[in-house]
């Protein structure tokens, strides 16, 4: 898997995931625990549906 998050994505996917994933735990609506997605994309930095899409966040390597 070749990595296709970054920077800022990174961040925005991992506090999105961890506050959502807390709201479930402290009993928030069941469909919170849908942060568990954008938690482990940002963790691992590879999203499957960017590829589908064409996207990518990383930013350009120059070597």
């Amino acid at each position: 898997m070749k990595k296709n998050v970054g920077g800022i994505d990174k961040i925005l996917r991992i506090g999105a995931g961890v506050a959502l994933v807390a709201w479930a735990a402290l009993g928030g609506p069941a469909w919170a625990w849908i942060g568990v997605v954008p938690l482990a994309t940002g963790l691992t930095g590879f999203c499957p549906v960017y590829p589908l899409l064409g996207m990518n966040s990383c930013p350009i390597r120059k070597d």
